[in-house]
């Protein structure tokens, strides 16, 4: 079978590199040939190859091996894993040596024996094979035992497959669009592809699409200067500036304004904007992630979402399970949940019955990770015993449980502050609209500005920040 990266052969002699290439297509493998260092290095840089057979002598010098050393170097500082095998007809115990200590895996002497190179060749594959695999085991624990993701539960299959996509993304720079239903955790997500990513170290900066009126989007984006506009009484840092050199994160980019996805476009093309006002233009280098609900091919079918802007946000596109298809996970978070709602509240901590277990995975969680946390907060300050029944869950869905929920609710309310019982009735409101923000908004009689502001004020999530 033929293998999908080719093997890189470097050799000055033409009739070398026809028989190594005539061998190896017979064993299945695709080939590439170079016939000087700087050719082999640039077939390198451009074509990533799966193993390098380097011959160690060239025209300038046919005894020493020392181009061949010197290409050998060349080739880690652009591929530190590429398994190279040095080849040479001058062998001797020092040139091995030093093949080896310049970064090759293995040594092969002409006149080559055919069983021999194919075995050699056979095994460096092998064992490059097996570091990749241990370097994305390493990657996908590590986004696991995370410091800063040490709660974050994935167990069920749907979720490792996801983060070995993950795993796989995140040291890249490409533009990731993640999609799922409200509440799966797309914001997590995101999270973890920039902590486990080459700009870790920079900011990863959020923006709520959905929270950008469309008169200010231009001011919030790319920033502003001093008079631009009648409040424009200071110059003004714009998100992809303060997101320069690290992550820009647009939440619900579904909802941005058709009149504004030309004015991303271009920045997202060229690397480029001008501040409001300003006629300097200002490079910018980001790496773009985008989340949403919605469907953005059905809204580039009806006019409102544009191709190309679609084709720029999705080079990699993940998805998030939705809850009701990772139910291994649910008890796990509904107890990790269960935890920190007993000490935010200064309850001892509680327990789950059986029974509460049993119905909490029989549920279809509409509101998916975002309801799930919402409905053990309200569980921890309406149960009375040591252990959550299934009735303190509140998931009756037939009117007379939504009267009963009401009136639990006006009980538990009596011992907040105002602020607390705002919050509550905040994330009470987005359960019950399964995460939209329009209707939780009408439902609690608020424009949705003001909804957004609030949600940042108590720091909810739009996404449901646990997963």
């Amino acid at each position: 079978m033929t293998k999908t990266a080719p093997i890189l052969i470097a050799d000055d002699q033409r009739d070398v590199l026809e028989a190594l290439r005539l061998l190896l297509k017979a064993e299945g493998y695709r080939t590439v040939t170079a016939g000087s260092p700087d050719e082999a290095a640039d077939i390198v840089r451009a074509q990533s190859p799966a193993l390098a057979l380097l011959d160690l002598n060239y025209s300038r010098d046919t005894t020493s091996g020392q181009e061949g050393l010197e290409l050998i170097a060349r080739i880690r500082q652009l591929d530190a894993e590429l398994p190279i095998v040095a080849m040479t007809a001058w062998s001797s115990i020092e040139l091995v040596v030093k093949a080896m200590q310049s970064g090759a895996g293995d040594f092969i002497e002409k006149p080559w024996d055919n069983r021999r190179l194919l075995s050699v060749l056979r095994n460096q594959l092998a064992l490059a094979d097996s570091r990749r695999q241990n370097a994305r085991l390493r990657r996908e624990n590590e986004i696991l035992a995370g410091s800063e993701d040490e709660d974050f539960i994935a167990e069920a299959p749907a979720m490792r497959h996801l983060l070995d996509q993950v795993a796989r993304v995140a040291p890249t720079d490409a533009n990731v669009l993640v999609l799922g239903e409200n509440g799966t955790g797309k914001g997590v997500i995101a999270r973890l592809l920039h902590s486990h990513s080459r700009r870790a170290d920079k900011p990863l900066v959020k923006v709520n699409m959905g929270g950008i009126a469309e008169t200010v989007f231009e001011s919030e984006m790319f920033g502003h200067v001093r008079g631009a506009f009648t409040d424009a009484k200071g110059d003004r840092i714009g998100r992809f500036e303060l997101a320069d050199g690290g992550t820009l994160f647009l939440d619900e980019i579904g909802n941005i304004p058709a009149s504004q996805q030309p004015k991303l476009l271009r920045v997202l093309e060229d690397g480029e904007l001008e501040r409001l006002g300003s006629s300097r233009t200002i490079k910018v280098d980001v790496r773009l992630i985008s989340a949403t609900n919605a469907d953005l091919e059905g809204e580039v079918a009806a006019g409102r979402f544009r191709t190309d802007l679609l084709y720029r946000l999705n080079t990699l596109t993940l998805r998030v399970p939705a809850l009701r298809e990772r139910r291994e996970d649910i008890v796990p978070m509904a107890r990790h949940f269960l935890a920190a709602c007993c000490a935010r509240y200064g309850r001892d901590r509680l327990a789950l019955a059986p029974e509460a277990e049993n119905a909490l995975v029989a549920y279809s969680w509409p509101g998916n990770v975002r309801e799930l946390s919402h409905v053990m907060e309200r569980a921890v300050l309406m149960s009375r015993g040591e252990r959550i029944q299934a009735g303190d869950l509140g998931l009756q869905n037939t009117a007379s449980g939504q009267a009963a929920g009401a009136r639990d609710s006006g009980e538990a309310l009596a011992g907040l502050t105002l602020d607390d019982a705002e919050e509550l009735l905040v994330r009470q409101a987005l359960e019950r609209s399964g995460g939209n923000i329009q209707r939780a908004a009408d439902a609690l009689g608020v424009s949705r500005p003001a909804l957004y502001r609030r949600l940042e004020k108590y720091g909810i999530g739009n996404d449901g920040e646990a997963g």
